[in-house]
């Protein structure tokens, strides 16, 4: 991986995070507009780039199983995360209590969004899994201020969700070019995987409107930004 790449995805999750230090609000509309351009940049590119590319293999025909798996595994994490992956924040009980759930959920979650990175045409994803990354940052900083964790714990635990992405990245190079457990015939089988837990994030953040599922113009505008850079990013990589 080139060092901007690792440098985007580490550094957007962990200043994400960190920027709980310089706010005094649980909530920021700004963060709110990235989730929702982020939201749909990410399905964009799921649908343009990663859907098409598992579909190419020897194995297409297994791979909506495999997607189906990874919708149904987002699902089970979110039990244990909250939501947060979302950016959601919710208040928790007093106390210096870690909580487990959401730390390993999240870091899995992240882990497995930054496999796909091992193909060299979604340098575009690269952005859009960061983009994601700064509000469930943000969320989980929250969550740990709310517990009464010092900065130092703080700054330590967004550190490690900061690494998973890139950590996906080079365990996801390894199983594509058989350097771990030789089997590269599994790869498109992995990216079903995580098109699944994409397609679930993804769409989740775009039906979840605001109160009453009212318009929100705002929200309506970031989202086709999202959308129209996706599709920027497409039909330039496919003219020739």
């Amino acid at each position: 991986m080139e060092a901007w790449k690792f440098a985007v995805l580490f550094f957007c999750a962990f200043l994400g995070g960190s920027s709980i230090f310089l706010v005094k609000s649980d909530k920021s509309k700004l963060l709110k507009l990235i989730l929702s351009f982020s939201g749909a940049y990410l399905f964009g590119i799921t649908v343009l780039h990663l859907i098409p590319d598992a579909y190419s293999g020897p194995d297409k025909w297994q791979i909506g199983v495999f997607i189906l798996i990874g919708f149904l595994l987002q699902i089970f994490l979110e039990q244990f995360s909250e939501g947060v992956e979302h950016g959601h924040i919710h208040k928790h009980h007093d106390g210096h209590v870690f909580p487990f759930g959401i730390m390993i959920s999240l870091c899995l979650h992240a882990f497995l969004e930054g496999m796909p990175l091992a193909k060299d045409q979604h340098n575009e994803l690269i952005f859009g899994i960061s983009l994601h990354h700064i509000p469930a940052a943000f969320a989980l900083a929250s969550i740990l201020m709310q517990n009464h964790f010092k900065k130092g714990s703080i700054v330590f635990y967004l550190l490690i969700f900061a690494a998973m992405a890139p950590l996906g990245f080079y365990v996801s190079v390894g199983l594509s070019n058989g350097t771990i457990g030789g089997i590269d015939a599994y790869f498109n089988k992995i990216m079903g995987i995580v098109i699944g837990i994409f397609l679930h994030i993804s769409t989740t953040i775009l039906f979840e409107s605001s109160a009453d599922h009212k318009i929100n113009t705002r929200k309506m505008i970031a989202v086709l930004l999202g959308i129209g850079v996706a599709l920027i990013g497409f039909f330039a990589g496919n003219v020739h």
